[in-house]
């Protein structure tokens, strides 16, 4: 998508990309301490210190699959130029409050998937 779209669209290629990169790493991160912790029996406790972990690898990839940035729209902003479109900052009242909204249902998506992922993780750990 090349055009902004309030509440819809707010980056494009390039952005999408850097948010698919770093959510993909913050997942092989989370990956990789849960087996550490399940491989040498750690206390299970140690696996909820995955949360955060699990968190930015939802918000990264959420963002990626629905073309929006939780940051640019808190701050009213899009980035388009990977995609043949351009970059700036969303004026219209409207625009900012759907933007917003969106935001935060990407984030709350985010959050109970990684919520979600780390008590499962965890339910793992107390039965193993």
């Amino acid at each position: 998508m090349s055009e902004y779209q309030p509440g819809v669209c707010n980056i494009g290629t390039d952005e999408r990309r850097k948010r698919r990169t770093l959510g993909v790493a913050s997942a092989v991160a989370g990956a990789g301490i849960a087996l550490f912790v399940l491989a040498t029996a750690r206390p299970e406790t140690t696996l909820l210190w995955t949360f955060p972990l699990w968190a930015g690898a939802f918000v990264g990839v959420f963002q990626d699959r629905m073309g929006f940035c939780v940051g640019f729209g808190v701050m009213a902003r899009y980035d388009l130029t990977g995609s043949g479109g351009e970059a700036g900052s969303v004026s219209e009242q409207e625009a900012v409050r759907r933007d917003r909204r969106r935001a935060l249902e990407v984030l709350a998506y985010a959050l109970a998937a990684a919520v979600l992922t780390t008590a499962a993780l965890y339910g793992v750990g107390v039965v193993a």
